[in-house]
């Protein structure tokens, strides 16, 4: 991004316009990317609930739970998608140190979904532990809103803590590009 300076002409401010929009459009991908592999693993962790069926239902609990799912991921991977678009604004930088900080920012939202995609697997097996005795996916199923609200606490209270420590995983790999590229 470029830094406030009383001096900034017109060009400056359009080509910092254009990286910004640049940003939001890789964030955007990534972004959309990340929620469709999350649902999409959460579907395979959940083999005796067909969440897209129950939506298509009115399934309350079942769009509860999938909007849980999302800001987990959302929560886990916002600094990922963050580091990822930061070679762009990063000036003095080389275009070869761009690539590899770019490559580097990939890997980081990689390991990020990894842990998103975590999070929902310890959610689901912390759940199962809490609820010994319900069969929560027949629960959900039958959209007892009660279970879809716990699950969802707990996705969403795991992502909030793990987000920290993708956070430290994210300025490990920016040092890392840093003394290589830097």
């Amino acid at each position: 991004m470029i830094p406030y300076s009383s001096h900034v002409t017109v060009t400056d401010a359009t080509i910092g316009i254009v990286l910004a929009l640049v940003q939001v459009l890789i964030a955007l991908i990534f972004a959309l990317a990340a929620v469709y592999i999350g649902i999409r693993v959460f579907d395979r962790f959940t083999p005796d609930l067909d969440e897209m069926a129950e939506l298509k239902r009115g399934n309350v609990a079942i769009g509860i739970l999938l909007a849980a799912v999302i800001l987990s991921i959302a929560t886990v991977i916002q600094r990922g998608v963050a580091v990822l678009s930061a070679p762009f604004f990063t000036p003095g930088l080389s275009l070869s140190g761009r690539l590899v900080a770019f490559a580097g920012g990939i890997i980081t939202l990689l390991l990020s979904l990894a842990l998103a995609l975590f999070v929902i697997r310890m959610a689901i097996y912390v759940f199962d532990k809490i609820t010994k005795g319900i069969d929560e996916q027949a629960e959900l199923r039958n959209g007892n809103i009660a279970i879809a609200i716990l699950l969802a606490g707990i996705l969403l209270a795991i992502a909030t803590v793990i987000q920290g420590g993708t956070a430290s995983l994210t300025a490990a790999f920016a040092t890392l590009g840093e003394a290589l590229f830097g």
